[in-house]
């Protein structure tokens, strides 16, 4: 007997909603994707209607349960999984539902057929599905590359200065949705945000308060991202400290600088795999 993928506790009733995904995982640097979710979710008040079965998409030696023992009594267990949300947008002409999830192990495609079941039956008709990588640039740089269904989707991505993704390789769930997506007659979209690769073990809260106003054009609905700057300019602070503090750090920055002025940065992008990444672990205060 096959078994159900998603949950669905209740339906939402929403208007013209638009799906925006985020997933943690191989496209999840500096947290963007995943933290981008999350933030919509808070900010606009979202509410929970359904999960996705742990069992059925997740292998749990790779996305382990997180467990929290106290005095040794197991007080919680936390499988991997995903949880959608619905949101109702009183001043824009679509609603939202918002999907903050561990990106899948297992069976991408029926995963897809899942969840593309799920927007017929609320009547979503635009997909989004975020995603951030390493990349040679800089942390003051704002750089989001996408993909849509189609070229009249992508013009209005490149009036949010998106630029056009070319790649060949590896890919995570994004792609199969998309495909998946377009199959079925869906508006498909896929950002993805490109983070400097000598960074890690932070959130890039500039990045995502530029992403999230990139999705209020397209959803055109209202979002507050000022918390997110003000992160953000604090964090800067720290990291331009630990710059001017660290030589191999600002080394490799001004070699990125230094290759955009010459306008070789797309050759220094393609080499800069296989670098020493800088742990900002090592260098900021515990949060």
């Amino acid at each position: 007997m096959k078994t159900q993928g998603i949950h669905v506790r209740e339906w939402p009733d929403l208007k013209a909603p638009i799906l925006i995904a985020g997933f943690d995982g191989w496209g999840n640097a500096l947290d963007v994707s995943r933290g981008m979710a999350a933030f919509l979710i808070r900010k606009l008040k979202a509410q929970s209607f359904a999960e996705i079965n742990p069992d059925t998409f997740y292998l749990y030696d790779i996305n382990r349960p997180e467990v929290d023992i106290e005095a040794g009594t197991l007080k919680h267990l936390a499988p991997p999984g995903g949880t959608f949300y619905a949101s109702r947008i009183e001043t824009g002409s679509n609603d939202l539902v918002i999907l903050e999830a561990v990106e899948p192990n297992l069976q991408w495609y029926r995963f897809a057929d899942e969840l593309f079941s799920l927007c017929r039956q609320l009547g979503v008709e635009t997909v989004i599905t975020l995603g951030s990588m390493y990349d040679g640039v800089l942390h003051t740089d704002r750089i989001i590359s996408g993909i849509a269904s189609n070229a009249e989707v992508f013009s209005r991505l490149k009036q949010k200065n998106v630029i056009p993704v070319s790649y060949q390789g590896p890919s995570a769930v994004h792609s199969t949705l998309q495909s998946e997506g377009v199959k079925r007659g869906f508006q498909c979209i896929s950002l993805w945000c490109h983070c400097p690769y000598y960074l890690q073990n932070t959130k890039h809260y500039g990045m995502m308060s530029h992403l999230g106003a990139v999705l209020s054009s397209l959803g055109q609905f209202e979002l507050d991202t000022q918390d997110l700057d003000a992160r953000w300019e604090e964090r800067e602070d720290q990291i331009e400290d630990i710059i001017e503090k660290s030589l191999e750090l600002k080394t490799i920055v001004n070699e990125i600088r230094k290759a955009k002025v010459r306008g070789t940065w797309e050759s220094m992008k393609r080499s800069t795999k296989g670098e020493k990444v800088i742990n900002l672990k090592d260098f900021l205060p515990p949060q």
